[in-house]
C-alpha cells in the first residue's frame, strides 16, 4: 500500500478543515492507503518534508468532530507559485520526495493558485509516468472557481456578511440624519462574496441599498448619483455594499489611493482601504455623515456562524476525493454540481483540473442590474448555501477548536 498527503493552501475559511476531516477520516478508513500525511503549509511543508501523521490527530471521533468546525487552516496555508513544469530539477525534488515516502495519493485543498500547484504536479507526474493519484479539493470564499457551482467556504462567508450588513443597518438607522455607512467586502475580480450581502434584505430590512462589484466598472459621479436618488427618495441612512477589487475605468483600483501597492508572489496587488477611500468621497461631495466599514478576516473565519450545508459539502468532497483517487482518479478536482433549487440538491464529480487551473468564474452579467443591484437569479442561487447552523462544542461559553 501507498502513503497519502494531504495539505491546504492559500486564504483559509471557516469550514477548509471540515474537507481537511473529510479527507482524513476516510484516507484512515481506507484499505487501498497506508500512512496519512498533513503537510504543513502546503506545498513548502512537501518540498521541506514537514508532515503530521493524521493519525495521530484524530485519535477519537471527538478530535473529528472538532476539527470538523475548526476555522482557518489546520495544518497552516501557503502561497507559493511552483515554477513551470520545464523545470525538471525542481520537480525531481518533489517526486525524489514522494518516492522516499511511498507517496501514492496527493490531496491539495484550495482554490485558483492551489489547483495550479494540482495541475502542475499531475502534467509532471504524467510526463515521468510516476504512479501517483493527485486530486484538488476546492475551497475559497471568493467561489470563483470554474467547473463547480459553489465552492467550499462561500456559503459560510456569505451567512456571515448578510448578517453583519443586516445588523449594521439596523445600527446605522437609529439617528434621524444623511448618513452613509461604506461596507467593505472580500473580492478581487469576483463580487460574489458582495453579492451575498442581498440576502440581508427582507420585507422590514431595505440594507444594503446599493451593491458595486467588480465585475463592473466604477464611477464616482455614478455612485455619488446613485446616494443623492435614494435620499431625494427619502432614505437618510444608506447602506453601500462594494467588493473591495472594485476599479475605475483605466483598470486603477479604487482603493489603490490608500493602499500599499504592495504585490504577493502570484502578483496579485494587496486590496485595502475601498470603504475609506469612498467614505472620503461622500464626505467631500454631498457633506454627509459617512463611515467606512472593512469586515476583512471576520467573513472568511467566522466559524460561529457557519452554514450547516457548507460544513456538511465541504466534508463531504473531501470523503468524494479520496474515494476518485482510490478508484484510480488523478488530475482532477471534485465539484459541486446542482441538480434543483427547491428542493435543493446537489452532486459531487470530478472534474478535470487542466480546464480550472487559473480560470475565474465570475458573476454573470445579467444578473447585475444597474450597476449598484442584483436579480433575483442571484437569491435564487444563495439562498440554500446559506441554510443551517451546525452545533458547535463550546467551553465556557466559547466554541472549541484545535489546534496543532
Amino acid at each position: 500500500m501507498k502513503n497519502c498527503i494531504v495539505g491546504q493552501s492559500g486564504g483559509p475559511t471557516a469550514v477548509i478543515n471540515s474537507s481537511l476531516c473529510g479527507v482524513a477520516t476516510a484516507a484512515l478508513k481506507s484499505d487501498k492507503i497506508d500512512k496519512v500525511f498533513g503537510a504543513e503549509n502546503g506545498i513548502e511543508g512537501v518540498l521541506n518534508e514537514r508532515f503530521i501523521d493524521m493519525s495521530t490527530v484524530l485519535k477519537t471521533a471527538e478530535d473529528a468532530e472538532t476539527l470538523n468546525h475548526t476555522p482557518s487552516s489546520y495544518l497552516g496555508s501557503c502561497r507559493f507559485k511552483l515554477p513551470a513544469i520545464t523545470d525538471d530539477a525542481f520537480y525531481k525534488n518533489v517526486f525524489d520526495i514522494f518516492t522516499r515516502n511511498n507517496i501514492g495519493y496527493f490531496f491539495y485543498i484550495g482554490g485558483n493558485d492551489s489547483m495550479d500547484t494540482v495541475d502542475k504536479l499531475s502534467a509532471y507526474a504524467k510526463k515521468i509516468g510516476y504512479d501517483i493519484n493527485i486530486i484538488g479539493v476546492p475551497k475559497t470564499v471568493d467561489n470563483d472557481l470554474t467547473e463547480t457551482d459553489h465552492t467550499p467556504g462561500f456559503g459560510s462567508a456569505a451567512k456571515y456578511i448578510a448578517t453583519t450588513v443586516r445588523e449594521i443597518g439596523i445600527d446605522s438607522d437609529v439617528y434621524n440624519l444623511n448618513s452613509v455607512t461604506i461596507v467593505e467586502i472580500m473580492g478581487r475580480n469576483a463580487g460574489w462574496l458582495t453579492a451575498a450581502s442581498i440576502l440581508a434584505r427582507n420585507e422590514l430590512f431595505k440594507a444594503p441599498h446599493l451593491i458595486y462589484l467588480p465585475e463592473v466598472t466604477f464611477e464616482n459621479e455614478k455612485f455619488l448619483n446613485d446616494i443623492k436618488a435614494l435620499n431625494a427618495s427619502g432614505v437618510n441612512n444608506i447602506i453601500v455594499a462594494v467588493s473591495e477589487g472594485i476599479k475605475y475605468a483605466d483598470g486603477t483600483y479604487v482603493c489603490e489611493a490608500a493602499s500599499s501597492g504592495l504585490t504577493d508572489v502570484f502578483g496579485h496587488k494587496n486590496l485595502s482601504g475601498t470603504a475609506k477611500v469612498l467614505e472620503n468621497v461622500v464626505r467631500e461631495k454631498l457633506g454627509f455623515k459617512a463611515r467606512g466599514v472593512e469586515i476583512n478576516v471576520s467573513q472568511r473565519c467566522a466559524a460561529h456562524y457557519t452554514s450547516e450545508t457548507d460544513v456538511t459539502e465541504a466534508f463531504d468532497v473531501g470523503q468524494a476525493a479520496v474515494k476518485e483517487a482510490e478508484n484510480g482518479g488523478t488530475g482532477m478536482m471534485m465539484a459541486f454540481e446542482r441538480v434543483s433549487d427547491n428542493p435543493y440538491k446537489i452532486e459531487i464529480k470530478a472534474k478535470e483540473i487542466s480546464k480550472i487551473a487559473n480560470g475565474e468564474r465570475v458573476v454573470p452579467a445579467e444578473w447585475i442590474i444597474n450597476g449598484n443591484d442584483l436579480s433575483g437569479e442571484m437569491i435564487t442561487y444563495l439562498r440554500p448555501l446559506i441554510m443551517g447552523e451546525p452545533k458547535i462544542r463550546t467551553e465556557n461559553g466559547i466554541p472549541v477548536y484545535l489546534k496543532r
